[in-house]
């Protein structure tokens, strides 16, 4: 079995005991509360519920982005013992961080060419980007090395979807995805947004219902629609922004819907929670159709 370490950044919202099962290592994220700076060990200080509902309260979260040293620093410690790793990182279209992990590992090449890491820009966010670790630990178990797995996650990657729908829309406003006076009209009028990851990695709106319930079925017809009629899912998961009766909920429908042998629910960390609000859930998973035939098969390639 090859022993390569697989590393992901603390947005990706693997919950502990699955980072323990297929040994991933986190690079945490930082991020603040009303002024006060944290990092992914906030979940040991404070409950995952009191973050949501400090949100609720009025409370103002907001990211950072990993910085370049930082990343320069976690990959010399890999260089210099000569260790094999591979790097997966939260979504070019979504957060800079990416590029600050790129501009690091540039540098690290340099002055370590032979070393074994490599990176992957995800493309995906929250555990659609947790997703491809999960992967990477399934190729790592059949022997790939680091070098093949990320070959191989560059392909997989773009059949990788994140599906969202959103409780409050002003979130949505204040991170700049919609206008506020849409933001007000939407809640007043209960519409509840639908938004893909795209295949260049940015978040888009793709439909808006109303209701909670017919977001939640607009998440399974989507899901439906990008896999094959008889297609068994290997994995699917779920992640919520402390509505965990509401993901329950989806996990049924989605269990009625389609075969998926491993589905888990999971509670969505500060890092992508902050820009969401609590309320949100998403369906993540790999399909058989790539973003990009979905997009032009079913929306014109908008």
């Amino acid at each position: 079995m090859s022993s390569f370490t697989i590393v992901v950044d603390s947005s990706s919202d693997l919950p502990q005991a699955l980072i323990e099962e297929h040994g991933i290592e986190i690079l945490s994220m930082p991020f603040e509360i009303d002024g006060r700076p944290h990092n992914q060990g906030y979940w040991q200080e404070i409950a995952d519920k009191e973050f949501y509902d400090a949100l609720r309260n009025g409370s103002i979260a907001k990211t950072s982005m990993i910085n370049q040293e930082s990343f320069y620093t976690a990959f010399k410690d890999y260089a210099e013992q000569d260790k094999e790793a591979l790097f997966i990182v939260l979504s070019s279209g979504l957060s800079a961080t990416s590029q600050h992990a790129k501009n690091a590992y540039t540098k690290i090449k340099e002055a370590y060419p032979d070393c074994q890491l490599y990176l992957v820009d995800s493309i995906n966010a929250t555990s659609g980007h947790g997703l491809l670790a999960l992967l990477a630990s399934a190729k790592r178990k059949e022997g790939l090395s680091a070098g093949e797995t990320a070959a191989w996650l560059e392909e997989k990657k773009h059949y990788c979807f994140s599906l969202f729908t959103v409780d409050d829309l002003m979130y949505l406003h204040r991170g700049g995805r919609l206008s506020k006076l849409s933001a007000i009209a939407g809640s007043a009028l209960g519409i509840k947004p639908v938004l893909n990851i795209m295949p260049d990695g940015t978040l888009k709106l793709k439909d808006k219902v109303r209701g909670r319930k017919a977001a939640m079925k607009m998440l399974v017809s989507q899901l439906k629609r990008s896999i094959g009629e008889d297609t068994e899912l290997d994995t699917l998961l779920i992640d919520h922004s402390d509505c965990r009766e509401d993901a329950e909920i989806l996990a049924g429908m989605v269990r009625e819907a389609v075969k998926v042998r491993n589905l888990s629910v999971m509670m969505m960390g500060p890092v992508i929670g902050a820009h969401v609000g609590p309320g949100a859930l998403t369906l993540i998973f790999a399909a058989d159709m790539p973003r990009t035939e979905y997009e032009n098969k079913f929306y014109g390639g908008a």
